[in-house]
């Protein structure tokens, strides 16, 4: 008798603590919703709320963390910027979605968006701070983006979204004194190389305004104006899915007005 109620004791324990982890599981995954509906609404700071919420309630999350990091870089974007003071604020927003996305690569190094996350928030800081000043960070963007790629196990977009973090990477770098850069490492910038990534990016996902944005710039540094130009006309012509897609077609506009004789 004493050895049944043991028995029945520990199922009981097993059972109850079987139910609180799937009863866990389900309240995170309803957390996450509403931080997703917050995020497709450009109510970021919700979302940002919401995410914070299910952290503290359930720390060590993975899918909360890297949710976390995006949504402080999305806060981060729509700062003001006109003081040092507004500066700083932001760096110390930027360097938050670092944080958090160092986490969600820790607890999950074999996903691709925890690694695609950790390059945005660092290439936040990489074009704040200033490539020659951060020159590690930099390399440390690239090998985020190869790595995500590779693992190649996310969806199309977060795959997409490696291929064009890539491509901006090699852009923005490229700007800059080819011999300057060989001497901090960052020689391996070609705004060719850029071209061929952007495309990638959008071949898995096509007619983001965007992808479509930048790889008309990186055609124009290259004079390719014909190809410039049908890619900032697709900026124009296709669906809004971003907040800042308003301000893409008004630059999209104004480069064709730019380049419309070359």
């Amino acid at each position: 008798m004493n050895t049944l109620k043991i028995v029945s004791s520990i199922f009981l324990v097993i059972f109850f603590f079987a139910y609180n982890i799937t009863l866990n599981a389900q309240m995170v995954d309803k957390l996450i919703e509403e931080g997703d509906n917050y995020t497709e609404a450009y109510n970021n700071q919700k979302a940002l709320d919401t995410y914070l919420k299910a952290d503290k309630l359930y720390p060590n999350n993975w899918e909360v963390l890297w949710r976390v990091s995006r949504a402080y870089v999305d806060i981060g974007e729509h700062m003001p910027e006109k003081t040092d003071d507004e500066k700083d604020a932001q760096l110390v927003v930027y360097q938050k979605a670092l944080d958090f996305a160092e986490k969600a690569v820790k607890l999950a190094p074999d996903k691709s968006i925890t690694h695609v996350r950790r390059a945005i928030a660092n290439g936040r800081i990489a074009l704040f701070k200033g490539v020659f000043s951060v020159a590690g960070v930099v390399n440390s963007v690239k090998e985020d983006c190869d790595k995500a790629i590779k693992l190649n196990n996310g969806d199309a977009y977060t795959i997409a979204l490696a291929h064009y973090i890539l491509a901006r990477t090699h852009a923005k770098t490229s700007e800059k004194w080819a011999p300057a850069r060989a001497v901090i490492g960052l020689g391996w910038a070609d705004n060719e190389i850029a071209i061929t990534e952007y495309n990638k990016a959008i071949n898995l996902y096509p007619n983001f305004k965007m992808f479509h944005l930048d790889l008309a710039r990186s055609y124009i540094r290259e004079d390719e104006f014909v190809k410039a130009r049908e890619n900032l006309k697709k900026v124009i012509d296709s669906p809004k899915r971003d907040e800042d897609d308003d301000h893409r077609v008004a630059e999209a506009k104004k480069l064709l007005e730019e380049i419309k004789n070359e």
